[in-house]
């Protein structure tokens, strides 16, 4: 039974508070609301300075980026394209939405993050692409996926929605590959309740993103006045969020070094008080790479058995604390099966990481009670472990 005299400590909660809801006030007044609005643009050139990238298109969600650049890299059928299996189902949609074939690469057990050796020995004829997904807002081996990708002579698309405000090597995440995809669901760092953004430095996939954006027509190049008329020039779809909530992220990304403190701070509370016990214990606690700097998205822990993980999924939530687990592997998946011939069993390390992996409640607001939260799961972790 939960205990009813502990406060629950909930799994995702974001700032939100008045200046958001100022801010979309103040568009709904302004009586533009469509998408490509001024206050999107506005945003757009933000990110753009912000991130020292040439081109950032507003989506409606990281899916919809990924989805765009499969389309301006005209992946099709016949083509590979390299991704972890340890992922969220949006970049192996985009993929199979192509009609190409998602390959599921194995992790590291460290960061989690995509083996870059497990890539190379997947590499074929047929594969167009490499799909690093930063996982917990930690960076890929970026060094050496892209002089794998430049010596096979292949596209990088960075996954990077879990990666906003986080860095490699001093360079902002999605800014390194050949298209970077960002998201600002509920549940990332900085929001706008559903959205994400299309970014790259080569301007020809820029102006094709463009046109894939704007349903394949050639409308934005009409209204800078480029083109006497619009009309339909390429594939495309509806990518564009409402200038509504631009508004919202444009709130969010003035928010952005407070949010980040604030993560960090209710990170480094569960690191410090959870060390003990993986000194200890059968317990392995999240890497960040000297290279890497974090945005703190997650914080995971591991342990040694499902069995156990699934017994302190259930003892943390008895007590208050809104823990979960991530991901159920793709290419084990029911669909994954279907698309792809990889063996349940082929990525050993993806499986008994999603079989293990414990994530905690982590948002801005935990900061001011981080260390108390922290001991106390600390303390339910240790009665079940030791």
């Amino acid at each position: 039974m939960s205990d009813s005299t502990t406060r629950r400590v909930s799994f995702n909660e974001p700032i939100l508070g008045t200046p958001e809801a100022d801010a979309v006030q103040e568009v709904l007044e302004s009586g533009t609301i469509r998408g490509d609005g001024p206050v999107t643009q506005e945003v757009e050139e933000q990110l753009e300075e912000w991130l020292g990238i040439e081109h950032v298109f507003l989506t409606t969600s990281c899916t919809h980026a990924l989805e765009m650049a499969m389309l301006v890299l005209d992946i099709g059928p016949g083509d590979e394209v390299i991704m972890p299996s340890f992922n969220f189902v949006s970049s192996a949609n985009a993929v199979v939405l192509r009609g190409a074939t998602p390959v599921f690469a194995d992790i590291r057990p460290d960061t989690l993050n995509i083996d870059v050796e497990d890539v190379a020995d997947k590499i074929t004829p047929r594969t167009k692409a490499i799909v690093p997904v930063h996982y917990a807002g930690v960076s890929c081996d970026m060094n050496a996926l892209q002089a794998l990708a430049d010596e096979n002579d292949l596209y990088v698309i960075e996954d990077a929605a879990q990666g906003v405000d986080a860095y490699y090597d001093g360079a902002p995440l999605g800014t390194m590959g050949d298209i970077g995809c960002y998201s600002f669901h509920e549940t990332k760092n900085l929001t706008c309740g559903e959205g994400g953004a299309f970014l790259t430095d080569d301007t020809e996939l820029a102006r094709a993103a463009e046109l894939a954006r704007e349903k394949g027509t050639n409308r934005s190049a009409f209204i800078r006045g480029e083109v006497d008329k619009y009309t339909w020039v390429s594939e495309g779809s509806s990518y564009i969020p409402s200038d509504i909530l631009a508004a919202i992220l444009n709130v969010q990304l003035s928010r952005r070094e407070t949010i980040k403190q604030k993560r960090e701070t209710v990170w480094t509370a569960y690191y410090d008080a959870l060390h003990p016990l993986a000194d200890d214990g059968p317990l392995q606690l999240p890497t960040i790479p000297d290279a890497c700097d974090s945005n703190y998205h997650i914080f995971f822990f591991r342990v040694d058995t499902p069995q156990r993980r699934n017994t302190l999924l259930d003892v943390l939530k008895d007590h208050g604390i809104d823990a979960s687990f991530h991901y159920i592997p793709l290419h084990s998946s029911p669909f994954g099966q279907r698309v792809t011939d990889q063996d349940a069993d082929s990525l050993p390390h993806t499986t008994h990481c999603s079989e293990t992996l414990i994530r905690l409640p982590l948002h801005p607001q935990l900061a001011d009670t981080a260390e108390e939260i922290a001991a106390r799961t600390a303390d339910i972790v240790a009665s079940e472990i030791q």
